[in-house]
């Protein structure tokens, strides 16, 4: 139950540390911090918790994570459910907390899209379908590559967080004008559900296309890296369940 605990707090700080920036601090009046302060509000996130939370649950704060890692052969499939569900409902939460806070302000409205991700005429740059489900597979299986390759026994200790954090950085300065970036269903449920309408319409392909992609990801570094890759981003409990 600590690691579940583990996945619930640490989502819950990816989404209000992210989407908390970019509804509250992105395009604040002289001082916004834009797409760049965004971009790296999410990598921190990650980054912050990985070092809180990573020696309890592994850190994986994102449902296609979780998948990718069971797919590579660094998790045990018995904990996908519980951690998928862990993960939604720190997502959850933390959407109504950045709703109850950005609410305070008068003439705040939901219209505004609230962080939440969409394709078409919901895109920020205006993106299509296909073009929104390319950035999100890609982006997702790069984001596996580098978090299984980061957490390989034959990387340098200690330092996995960081990679994995600029990953997610980079991750978001290329894809925020195509999807508002998901890379990760909890995040994209997370607000989409306080939206509603076209948002959730639009929500199945931010599950559909990270999971792919994290299964993409799983597959080329089961190629390219070792079979016998290190487990040191799961807790020994797990490993022993593996």
């Amino acid at each position: 139950m600590r690691q579940y605990g583990a996945e619930f707090f640490g989502t819950f700080w990816l989404v209000l540390g992210g989407c908390g920036s970019a509804v509250l601090a992105a395009a604040f009046p002289g001082v916004g911090i834009g797409l760049l302060g965004v971009s790296l509000a999410f990598g921190l996130t990650v980054l912050t918790m990985a070092y809180a939370i990573g020696h309890i649950s592994g850190c994986h704060l994102n449902p296609a994570v979780s998948i990718g890692l069971w797919a590579g052969g660094r998790f045990p499939a018995n904990k996908l459910l519980p951690y998928i569900v862990a993960q939604v409902l720190g997502a959850i939460v933390a959407g109504g907390v950045l709703y109850l806070i950005a609410s305070g302000k008068a003439g705040f409205s939901l219209s505004a899209d609230f962080a939440s991700n969409g394709y078409g005429e919901h895109s920020p740059g205006g993106y299509s379908l296909l073009a929104a489900l390319v950035t999100e597979v890609v982006m997702t299986m790069m984001f596996l590559i580098v978090i299984l390759g980061a957490t390989d026994g034959r990387a340098p200790g200690g330092f996995a967080p960081l990679p994995i954090g600029l990953a997610l950085t980079l991750i978001h300065l290329i894809s925020i004008p195509v999807t508002n970036t998901s890379v990760n269903p909890a995040r994209s449920t997370g607000v989409a559900l306080y939206v509603g309408d076209w948002a959730v319409g639009q929500l199945w392909l931010f599950w559909l296309a990270p999971i792919a992609g994290a299964l993409l990801g799983a597959l080329v570094y089961r190629l390219i890296g070792s079979n016998q890759a290190s487990l040191q981003a799961v807790p020994q409990t797990e490993r022993n369940a593996a």
